[in-house]
């Protein structure tokens, strides 16, 4: 009886602490979303964007983004919500060490073109994001999703510039409290612009 405690004794030990370690020694990507995205001019057109940044200090490589439309149409008499990929300026950095702009160009070829933010949040829209990359430290791929819905959309607003400056133009530095910080645009824009 003896034995068998100690065998069952270990047994626990050993699966506790295995549990315990992979459960803490999981690499987990903390990427931080701006608290709105925003539709602002983009080269003549306008663009579907937001901003992201790595709060840790592990380094992600390869991180790559895919951007979905998911919204509620009216199709034969029936409410159905419809997904659609949004096409991004750039899907992919090889480095991911301070901030990332997504942007979705709001062209002819874009689910959004020609509607207006009062249809998005009548079709009860929502901009889901998936965002994977690899964990340099653990060299193991992490994932991490946030979602806007329409209502946190900002029309005819831009994000502030990140970057301080010297008297010089050289870049200092990033000024974090800038990260969630939106302008308004004098002209209004609208997703409808032409490509």
């Amino acid at each position: 009886m003896v034995s068998a405690e100690a065998v069952c004794a270990l047994l626990g030990f050993a699966l506790a602490t295995g549990l315990l370690f992979a459960r803490f020694s999981r690499p987990t990507a903390k990427i931080l979303f701006s608290d709105q995205a925003v539709v602002a001019p983009y080269n003549g057109i306008t663009a579907f964007e937001f901003r992201i940044i790595n709060a840790r200090n592990n380094q992600i490589i390869e991180l790559g983004a895919r951007v979905l439309l998911s919204k509620f149409e009216d199709v034969d008499g029936n409410r159905i919500r419809k997904y659609d990929q949004l096409p991004l300026e750039r899907e992919k950095v090889v480095f991911f060490p301070l901030s990332w702009t997504i942007v979705h160009p709001v062209d002819k070829n874009s689910p959004m073109y020609g509607l207006t933010q009062q249809e998005l949040i009548n079709s009860e829209a929502e901009f889901l994001i998936l965002l994977t990359g690899i964990d340099e430290t653990f060299s193991q791929t992490v994932h991490s999703r946030s979602s806007y819905r329409a209502e946190e959309v900002v029309w005819n607003a831009k994000f502030r510039n990140m970057y301080v400056h010297n008297e010089h133009g050289h870049i200092l530095g990033v000024d974090m409290n800038r990260f969630h910080s939106i302008e308004r645009v004098q002209a209004q824009i609208a997703a409808r612009s032409e490509a």
